[in-house]
């Protein structure tokens, strides 16, 4: 009797809702309402049904669950196929971040990989009702991605910044950080810098250009348009920028992010120049292979981490109903390593 007893309770533990249904003796339609809160049921249904999930201990899945409550209980992380080529470090990290609240609050991820020309990967999830919102893991000027999803006026938050005031967005102080580094980079005594960055299209390399603009400016040390180099994207776009960059006889090379750096370290090491001693170098964005290059790389921290965290808490309010404002989150460090002399 005692075993008959324990395999009924472990029954009763993974009931679904035909199980509650049958043993009630009332509609799915009227389990699932019960459980939701909406729709038309009289009040002694509804305790009864919710007397039952309680004594049995039931947790409707997932699926279920949302059928009941017009959810998937997924959200779509939009990603640039650029990732696959090699910006990883701090996507990773967001996505983590993402991740575990997601996780938290009862959600899965799902991967949509996108690049300006195409957003067929994006535009079935929302055609197909696969998730409850997205998250833009990058802003970019004239994104086809925002404005599909202003045009379907679908729930997203942009993980950048956007001058797009209407947007709901999330962000680290990438202006400042940079205009911070680039001034002390000048207070040791380097003079002639030169910036290579990324695509101009992305309001990252906007931003990051505009701080170390304004440390020149700040401190009255000259700076000409030759001393910055856009759209690296490849070791042969890097190649033409950091053999200019040498000509002119550059003391250091400030790179844009970590991916672009480490193509940056390659060719001086093809050229045998000496880091910190001919050139001093750094990056606006720290990742593990810098920190474990020979030399260490200065670089700016960000916990990318906290960013997707936040992205993700932010996106799951306004998908219940609440209001949350744009925010930039405070906080970086400048890690100052081998590399600067």
């Amino acid at each position: 009797m005692g075993g008959w007893s324990l395999a009924k309770q472990e029954e009763r533990h993974v009931a679904t809702i035909d199980d509650i249904a049958r043993d009630l003796g009332v509609s799915k339609t009227t389990v699932s309402r019960a459980i939701s809160g909406k729709g038309r049921l009289s009040a002694a249904t509804r305790e009864k049904v919710l007397a039952y999930i309680k004594a049995h201990n039931y947790r409707p899945n997932a699926v279920a669950k949302g059928l009941a409550q017009s959810k998937t209980y997924n959200l779509g992380l939009v990603l640039p196929v650029e990732l696959m080529e090699g910006e990883t470090s701090f996507s990773q990290a967001c996505m983590s971040g993402i991740c575990e609240v997601a996780s938290a609050r009862d959600y899965d991820v799902v991967i949509s990989m996108v690049s300006d020309r195409d957003t067929v990967q994006m535009e079935r999830l929302i055609n197909r009702r696969k998730v409850d919102g997205l998250i833009v893991s990058r802003s970019t000027v004239d994104s086809p991605v925002v404005d599909l999803l202003k045009e379907r006026e679908f729930p997203f938050i942009t993980v950048g910044y956007t001058p797009d005031t209407t947007l709901l967005t999330v962000d680290n102080e990438n202006r400042r950080a940079c205009q911070d580094i680039t001034r002390q980079l000048l207070d040791r005594g380097l003079r002639h810098l030169v910036l290579l960055g990324g695509e101009e299209n992305h309001y990252i390399t906007q931003e990051r250009r505009m701080g170390f603009e304004e440390a020149h400016c700040q401190a009255g040390a000259p700076l000409s348009q030759a001393q910055m180099f856009h759209e690296l994207r490849d070791i042969e776009t890097t190649r033409q920028a950091v053999d200019a960059a040498l000509k002119q006889g550059t003391d250091c090379l400030v790179c844009m992010d970590d991916f672009i750096c480490y193509l940056a370290l390659v060719l001086l090491r093809e050229r045998q120049v000496s880091i910190p001693d001919e050139v001093s170098i750094v990056s606006f964005y720290d990742s593990r292979r810098l920190e474990y290059n020979t030399p260490p790389i200065a670089s700016l921290w960000f916990d990318a981490k906290a960013l997707g965290r936040r992205a993700c808490q932010m996106l799951l309010d306004q998908l219940a109903g609440e209001s949350p404002e744009s925010e930039v989150l405070p906080g970086y460090e400048i890690r100052w390593r081998e590399s600067v002399r």
